[in-house]
Order: structure tokens, then C-alpha cells, then sequence
């Protein structure tokens, strides 16, 4: 094998990487490394902004692979029509797991147990006693069961917490317990206090959390987003805030970044965290694995990992 291969991360950086392909780094630069036509397989830069992956697509008129560092493709879904039919798109499944589940208990606990208080009666000196809720005997939701709500359950369990309800887009059996569908919603609301969102951003999951979703919630209860910002409706959000009945903790939100003069900022009841859930350093051994099985598959032409779809099937 002569095509490209595209990385992100230096390839000599990288041990395990099959010979064969020609490996250009591209982490976003204005120059690209190489001619995208001789392209084969893509793995589109990291945390950079939408538009700065997507710009050699057009160009990559022979690319079989699209290979993304997140869990979400929400990103590339733009520029899949300008690719030619029989691109293979690959998530980062296995990637994230570790570091979203671990901020997903730091936001829930930091939240209950009022964590950003005593940071702030710290700075003024002030000793803040006080009887604050646990995450002991607290029944959890979590909506999106895929493998970062499998991993959120994992870390769940050793603080005793009540049984964790499972919801994802059809119903399954794990070892666990079920997966309810996302139908039974409704009447599953009202027994949560934690209601963690770790689903995709999809046309289904985009606003899904609207006026009528946190009306359902019980007062209250707790909205803690490490999904996609969409899939909350932020108007309807603030007003559950500003009214008291519910807290949030959200790692992600819509518009994101947050602007400075964003209500959402100032809302009572709140902790925000700047999209933290995956760039950690658990984020760069994961990845290099993913990549090295990966690419060893494509070059032995095995079948790959974690492809959500093919363009023009």
C-alpha cells in the first residue's frame, strides 16, 4: 500500500503503526502535508474547530476512511456529501470512556455536595458549614447507553446509589438490567434525581431536553449534560433554574463557548465546565491505540472498528 494516511498526532510518535502507507502529519495547519487526493485514510484533527477538519474534504476524492477522535461525529456529518461513495466514518469509541465518565461524577458530586460554594467562601475566607445532599441512595438516570453510559454506571456503583435507570434509543437486556427505549421517558422522569445525558447528537436527540422533558423532572432534581449542548433547550433550561426547582451541571453547552454575557453563566443552581469531558491524559494512550488497531486492519484489509456508516449506502 502507497496512499496517504493522515494523522493528527506525529506518526513517529506513534508505536505499532504498520508499514506500508505514506504517513503525513496534519493536525489543522493552513498547508497540508500533502496532496488530500492520494489520501486514503483521514483521521481528522482534534478539538479543532469544525470547519478547520472538513477543509480538505472536497479534495480527498479517493479517501476509503474517516476517522474522527470523538465519540460524537456531529462535527464531520457536514462534509460526508462531499466525499465519494464507500468512505467508511469510524468513531472514537473506546477513547473517551475514562475521562467522561470520571467528570460526569465530578460534575454530579462537585453539584450535590456544593463544591463551587466552598471554593467561593474560600476566596472570601468564610468557614461554610451546612447539610448538603449525597449521591448515596440517589436513583440516576442516564439517557444515551452506549459505552460512556455503560462507563458512568461503572463508577456509579461503589457510591451506593440507588438503581440506576438505563435509557437509550431502542430497548435492550445487559447484564445490568434493561435498557428502556427512549419512549418510556416520560414516566421515567419523575423517579430520577440525577438525569445524566451522555446521548449522540442526532435529528431524534436535538432538543430532546425541552420545556415538557424538565417539566417531568422531579423539583429538585439534577440535570447533568456530558453529551452535546443541542440536546438541551437552553431558554427552557433557564427557566427551570431561575425558578429554583432544578440544578444543572453541564460540560457542554448551546452556543458553546458559552459567551461571557451568557445568562447561563449567572443562573442559580449551576456548574459549567468548559467541554472538559475528553482532552485529559488519559485522552492521547487511548487514542494511539485506537489508531495502531485501526490502521493495522485497514493495511490487512480486516474489518474495522467503530464504523457508524458508509457515504452513499
Amino acid at each position: 500500500m502507497t496512499a496517504d494516511v493522515w494523522l493528527p498526532i506525529p506518526p513517529d510518535e506513534i508505536e505499532g503503526l504498520p508499514e506500508g502507507p505514506a504517513y503525513r502529519h496534519w493536525d489543522g495547519e493552513e498547508t497540508f502535508p500533502a496532496d488530500p487526493a492520494d489520501c486514503a485514510y483521514y483521521v481528522v484533527p482534534y478539538m479543532k474547530p469544525g470547519p478547520v477538519g472538513l477543509r480538505p474534504l472536497p479534495e480527498m476524492r479517493n479517501v476509503q476512511v474517516l476517522q474522527t477522535l470523538s465519540a460524537g461525529i456531529d462535527s464531520v456529518e457536514p462534509g460526508l456529501k462531499q466525499l465519494p461513495a464507500g468512505v467508511r466514518l469510524c468513531n472514537a469509541r473506546g477513547v473517551h470512556e475514562a475521562s467522561t465518565a470520571e467528570l460526569t461524577l465530578t460534575l454530579i458530586l462537585a453539584s450535590l455536595r456544593g463544591i463551587p460554594d466552598f471554593v467561593r467562601a474560600q476566596d472570601r475566607g468564610e468557614w461554610l458549614g451546612g447539610f448538603r445532599p449525597a449521591l448515596a441512595d440517589r436513583t440516576v438516570l442516564i439517557v444515551g447507553y452506549g459505552s460512556i453510559g455503560a462507563a458512568i454506571e461503572d463508577r456509579l456503583v461503589p457510591f451506593e446509589v440507588a438503581p440506576v435507570v438505563r435509557v437509550a434509543r431502542s430497548a435492550r437486556a445487559t447484564e445490568r438490567g434493561p435498557v428502556h427505549p427512549l419512549t418510556d421517558l416520560p414516566a421515567l422522569l419523575p423517579r430520577a434525581d440525577v438525569v445524566v445525558l451522555s446521548t449522540p447528537l442526532t435529528e431524534a436527540t436535538r432538543g430532546l431536553v425541552d420545556a415538557e422533558f424538565l417539566a417531568r423532572m422531579k423539583d429538585g432534581a439534577l440535570l447533568v449534560n456530558v453529551a452535546r449542548g443541542p440536546v438541551v433547550d437552553t431558554k427552557a433550561l433557564l427557566t427551570e433554574l431561575e425558578n429554583g426547582r432544578l440544578t444543572a451541571a453541564l460540560d457542554v453547552t448551546d452556543p458553546e463557548p458559552l459567551p461571557t454575557d451568557h445568562p447561563l453563566w449567572h443562573a442559580p443552581g449551576i456548574v459549567v465546565s468548559p467541554h472538559a469531558g475528553g482532552p485529559t491524559s488519559a485522552f492521547l494512550p487511548r487514542a494511539k491505540r485506537l489508531l495502531v488497531d485501526q490502521l493495522n486492519r485497514f493495511v490487512n484489509q480486516e474489518p474495522l472498528r467503530n464504523v457508524i456508516l458508509t457515504t452513499g449506502a
